[in-house]
């Protein structure tokens, strides 16, 4: 995603070992084309993956995903507790600002502590990078607080891939797979993500800050 709020799929890797290592190099390749300044990676907690991205961009935030981060601590908790835990969390990652977003958690870590107490560790531990987004123009907040939309685009990769069950090749699935992203690329780039108009002055001041 750029400041204009246009976004390009700029690279994808068969994958082998997810690891650091791995991780370092593909950054470093995009580096290399070109890819200098980053303001923020929103990730889904992979390992080795924040590690590589600092390494590569140690100027850049991190952003954990927050809607990951709701299943994972949902699938821990009680039946009858999911919805009243869901409601709760809402009000620390929807808080209109950081402040109130701190407080709101301390009011679920007095509240849900005793019963959960691994799970709200787990949060106040990577509070920071969960809430990195509110650093960021608010009319823009819901779009970075996420991977959601990595997730789509990859789930709709695959049902391009899956009635082809007569691929027989790699190169053959890299060919679909390249060719479903420049769909994606040339449908993006006549559609900007909403919020982003507002945001661009604020986003293009934060760039000059940081790498100028």
């Amino acid at each position: 995603m750029n400041e204009e709020g246009y976004r390009e799929i700029l690279d994808f890797f068969v994958g082998g070992q997810e690891s650091a290592y791995v991780w370092q190099e593909i950054l470093q390749n995009l580096y290399q084309r070109g890819v200098k300044e980053v303001l923020l990676g929103v990730f889904d907690g992979l390992p080795g993956l924040e590690e590589a991205f600092k390494a590569v961009y140690p100027k850049a935030d991190v952003q954990r995903c927050v809607v990951h981060k709701v299943r994972n601590t949902l699938h821990r908790v009680r039946k009858k507790d999911q919805f009243e835990v869901a409601e709760d969390l809402k009000l620390i990652y929807r808080a209109p600002n950081k402040e109130m977003a701190l407080q709101m958690f301390q009011q679920f870590e007095s509240k849900w502590s005793s019963k959960y107490p691994r799970e709200v560790q787990s949060w106040a531990n990577e509070l920071d990078v969960l809430l990195t987004f509110m650093d960021y123009p608010s009319s823009i907040r819901s779009v970075i607080y996420t991977t959601n939309a990595i997730e789509r685009t990859i789930k709709e990769i695959r049902k391009r891939l899956k009635p082809m069950n007569s691929l027989n090749s790699l190169e053959a699935a890299e060919k679909i797979v390249y060719l479903t992203i420049q769909d994606f690329n040339e449908k993006w780039a006549e559609r900007k993500l909403r919020g982003f108009a507002e945001a661009q002055e604020a986003l293009q001041r934060m760039f000059e800050e940081r790498y100028h």
